[in-house]
């Protein structure tokens, strides 16, 4: 299925597949939490945004993200420990595309880094974050 461009931005939907820009399939915001955010509430904050990666730092910082993956891990080893916070959990290997990357390339960086979620934007101004999923879904779109 091919979506039909906006009639605003008749260029909006030229590209498919890999050659499209990341940039297209950006969700508006990106669900954030502070460092000391305890376990029980990065789960629940997983659940409430319906994502699967939560960026992690102060204000507009990215310090790391955690996944899910990430929380299920850390509840299977320490159960529900309050003292376990979304600082301790984040992962700090980040992978950066810029907005203009296309699909294709920032699928290229998941499997180079060996990571499922990539953050766009340059160090300092965060645009969005890509899913393995979300690029599965504009791949077959």
């Amino acid at each position: 299925m091919t979506k039909q461009p906006d009639a605003a931005e008749p260029e909006a939907f030229a590209f498919e597949g890999a050659d499209a820009p990341v940039s297209v399939f950006l969700a508006p915001d990106v669900v954030r939490v502070d460092p000391d955010v305890p376990l029980r509430d990065l789960a629940d904050k997983l659940v409430a945004a319906e994502v699967g990666a939560l960026v992690v730092g102060r204000g507009d910082a990215v310090d790391g993200i955690v996944s899910e993956r990430d929380v299920v891990r850390a509840f299977s080893q320490s159960g529900d420990d309050a003292t376990v916070t979304a600082g301790a959990l984040a992962s700090r290997r980040l992978v950066w595309c810029s907005p203009d990357a296309t699909v294709g390339e920032v699928a290229a960086a998941m499997m180079e880094h060996y990571v499922r979620h990539v953050l766009i934007g340059h160090a300092g101004d965060l645009r969005g974050i890509v899913s393995a999923r979300d690029l599965l879904g504009a791949l077959l779109d």
